[in-house]
């Protein structure tokens, strides 16, 4: 499914501002969300819109990513009203006995024309050499070519990640372990934490593979975005932002797979500012443990230490003031997670 629309635009200042937004169950009611009992009353579903709406008129981002998107219709309604006339999505989230969802979808809205729209697909032949068949994205990645103003056509990318939540709820079969035992359920718990973050850093890499084709043979700049749900430091992900190749100079790096590379924002931002030592916010909170799972990946044409990059990352802005500093009454249906945004600017 997609909504393509084509208004016109005017083109803005020399600056572009984009935001990764995880909307946390984001569902009409009277539908739920996981459970029957998970249905939001009519006064909380519009303090929800409220919120959202907020945060753009504050921010104004110019493109946004979204994850966790169960209501696409009542999105884009929403997203309409608050000035971004484009808007896609690729999936349809899954019903159970007709008002129950699950496996919500990523979307994207545009303030500038969105040209082209498609779901990423896993390349079987990768996945078989990965030793995987009939591999498929356990949520179906995004990409939406927009016209930006001043470099042209650009692939974006949406993506949320397997999360580390085991991937399977069952307990082992007595042919491992012993049911209904301590080391049953540590068993249990080690494998199918472990079977998410090979499913995570599967998905990672098999969405990189599509980045790159796509990268040779639109020669689009790219950039990915979304809920990672892990660090991108960890071994699940840190090859989306790896820039070595073994038996390769430096300087041959350098020249012929920076084209290739995908940059962290946070990164470019400090580089260009020279704040490296600034402190990275956390993005989601999880007791007393705070971490950053949401992240814009950028290309080269956005990276201010390439010489031929047009635009570089000026800002980096964390909104997370309803998670560190929350009011119930104005943030108690916002989100879990903290939304990254990003400020590029035409360089002199």
């Amino acid at each position: 499914m997609s909504d393509v629309n084509q208004p016109s635009y005017e083109v803005p200042l020399p600056t572009v501002k984009i935001a990764s937004f995880n909307l946390l169950n984001y569902l009409e009611p009277p539908m739920a969300y996981y459970d029957f009992q998970n249905i939001y009353t009519m006064e909380q579903w519009h303090k929800k819109q409220a919120w959202i709406t907020r945060f753009l008129d504050k921010n104004q981002p110019d493109i946004v990513g979204f994850q966790e998107v169960f209501s696409s219709e009542s999105l884009q309604s929403l997203l309409e009203k608050a000035g971004y006339p484009y808007y896609a999505v690729i999936d349809s989230p899954t019903v159970i006995d007709d008002f129950i969802y699950r496996s919500p979808v990523v979307a994207i809205a545009s303030k500038f024309p969105i040209t082209e729209v498609a779901a990423v697909t896993a390349d079987q032949q990768a996945a078989t050499l990965l030793g995987l068949t009939d591999f498929h994205f356990s949520r179906k990645p995004l990409r939406a070519t927009i016209d930006i103003p001043h470099i042209g056509l650009t692939d974006c990318y949406i993506t949320h990640f397997k999360s580390k939540r085991s991937l399977f709820d069952d307990p082992l079969p007595d042919t491992i372990v012993p049911t209904n035992t301590a080391l049953s359920r540590f068993a249990s718990q080690r494998l199918g934490s472990w079977g998410s973050a090979m499913l995570r850093g599967t998905e990672a890499n098999l969405l990189l593979l599509a980045i790159l084709k796509q990268r040779e043979s639109s020669t689009h700049p790219m950039l990915l975005m979304g809920d990672f749900n892990d660090e991108i430091s960890s071994s699940c992900l840190e090859q989306l932002i790896a820039g070595n190749v073994f038996g390769m100079s430096d300087s041959d790096i350098e020249r012929l797979i920076g084209y290739y590379r995908l940059y962290d924002s946070w990164t470019l931002f400090t580089q260009n500012t020279e704040q490296t030592t600034l402190p990275r916010p956390p993005t989601h909170y999880f007791g007393a443990k705070s971490s950053v799972l949401d992240y814009i990946l950028l290309s080269q044409e956005f990276n201010a230490q390439y010489r031929g990059s047009l635009f570089e990352v000026s800002d980096y802005h964390t909104e997370d003031k309803h998670l560190v500093n929350s009011s119930f009454d104005e943030d108690g249906y916002s989100t879990d997670h903290a939304i990254p945004c990003v400020t590029l600017s035409l360089r002199s």
